[in-house]
């Protein structure tokens, strides 16, 4: 019995590393084309990249390896079936779940495993991975001077040039203009000709004009720009140091970012939710009672002092309505802000509630999927990479969608959060009870003589009943 099982483990532990790694690989690269434009051009170094790839190939795990699970489980039975070693087993006197009982076993360790990782490697991942993506998007792309294009992504320069020279050196026809003072247009230089260069750190950028004019604005704060002077300066030679610093990658400090739920594990979603619920609680109590101070216990407008003398009731009356309409007016602007900080904490809440259940969820639907895919395995009886990866993409894409579905009912309190969270399990769950009881019974549900042969049935039913 232990051969046997060992060679099911073995026979599944193939597909299961095959299966991963390619549904890592097809997540990878819809992430990176998602992000491609934040990617490419900023000159980021080789390590830079490598680490990002790494952390997004983890952050990608839970989605792909029930995937990986699904898919693993019906190639694994689909071979057994196909080779009629399922049907050799069985004749041995060995039940389905006594043979799926090892295979069992180990995705339920792998599943424990994967609630740790969960709880506690995956708020690490999204950390490192969420500060890493950060500090990419926020980094310049590499400088490049087109012809006739002004380029401003030096921070207080504006940069044109006429054309340039094959060398990737020399331009032609410079146009600077130098907001390095806060004042405007104030400084420009003009050159005919000019070599750029990069410091030898690359921080900066060197620009050795020939042949040209500086202008400058001796403007003061107190005169008027149209009485002012500008100071004219002809140059045959100039250079000029422009400062790169803000387009070398440099990374923020993560502990900005561990306020963020994805990045706490169970103790902590807990923890923050508690005190964001409770803090909610307190802030609804103190603006109920500063609406009741505010407006219902206190008239500031007595009918006395809207009664002076000379006028009439009619201008009593249209002074009251007024007062009354500017209140009521100012109320409601008070409680559509105060409503709107109120959904956004309350929102706060349910996002962690929801980063909580996906703890559990997840490692779950690498057994439920097991579950599905085994049975469908053995009832279909085919192994390799053709009929199951249609199965199993039916039945994650179903598991998705539910999994969308119920995650955004829950965000728009449309249903619980337990019952968004679990909504796919719910739903799933009697399909693989339903399929484990088909196979263990040898039922042909993808028989399509099976079909055939039930609405013949049907129709001779009909046929004698009308005779």
């Amino acid at each position: 019995m232990k051969v046997l099982y060992r060679y099911i483990i073995k026979s599944f532990l193939g597909p299961l590393a095959l299966t991963l790694v390619i549904a890592l690989f097809v997540l990878l690269m819809q992430f990176l084309w998602k992000y491609i434009d934040d990617l490419v051009g900023k000159g980021l170094s080789g390590l830079v990249i490598t680490k990002f790839m790494i952390w997004v190939t983890l952050y990608l795990v839970p989605l792909a390896l029930p995937m990986a699970i699904l898919l693993a489980s019906i190639m694994t039975f689909g071979n057994l079936a196909e080779n009629y070693e399922l049907v050799s087993l069985k004749s041995s006197g060995l039940s389905l779940p006594r043979i799926m009982a090892p295979l069992a076993t180990l995705v339920m360790m792998i599943s424990i495993g994967a609630f740790l990782f969960a709880n506690y490697g995956l708020p690490v991942i999204n950390l490192k991975m969420n500060s890493l993506l950060w500090d990419i998007q926020n980094t310049k792309p590499a400088f490049k001077l087109e012809p006739d294009v002004f380029y401003s992504e030096i921070t207080g320069y504006s940069i044109r040039i006429g054309s340039k020279d094959q060398d990737g050196e020399t331009v032609h026809n410079i146009l600077i203009y130098d907001h390095t003072s806060n004042m405007g247009n104030t400084k420009v230089v003009m050159a005919k000709s000019g070599k750029i260069k990069m410091s030898t750190d690359s921080r900066y950028m060197i620009f050795a004009l020939s042949d040209g004019n500086s202008y400058e604005d001796m403007m003061d704060n107190n005169q008027e720009r149209i009485t002012h002077p500008i100071l004219e300066n002809h140059f045959a030679q100039q250079t000029l140091y422009l400062d790169l610093s803000s387009f070398r990658f440099s990374r923020t400090k993560e502990e900005l970012f561990k306020s963020d739920y994805q990045m706490m594990d169970m103790r902590q979603l807990s923890n923050s939710a508690d005190s964001i619920t409770k803090g909610l609680q307190r802030s609804k109590d103190q603006f109920g009672k500063q609406i009741v101070t505010s407006y219902l216990n206190v008239d500031p407008y007595p009918r006395r002092s809207l009664r002076p003398r000379g006028l009439t009731n009619l201008q009593d009356k249209m002074m009251l309505l007024d007062a009354a309409t500017n209140t009521v007016r100012s109320a409601k602007e008070m409680i559509g802000e105060t409503s709107a900080q109120f959904d956004m904490a309350h929102l706060s809440v349910i996002q962690r509630e929801l980063q909580w259940q996906r703890t559990f969820t997840f490692p779950f639907a690498c057994l439920l999927l097991f579950f599905i895919g085994a049975p469908l395995g053995a009832i279909i009886r085919k192994g390799g990479l053709g009929m199951p990866v249609v199965v199993a993409a039916g039945f994650f894409v179903g598991y998705y969608i539910l999994t969308i579905v119920g995650t955004k009912s829950a965000r728009q309190e449309e249903m619980s959060v337990f019952a968004g969270s679990w909504l796919s399990a719910m739903v799933l769950t009697p399909i693989g009870v339903f399929l484990t009881y088909k196979a263990s019974v040898d039922s042909a549900i993808f028989d399509r003589d099976a079909y055939l042969n039930f609405f013949k049935k049907v129709v001779n039913l009909f046929r004698i009943a009308k005779s």
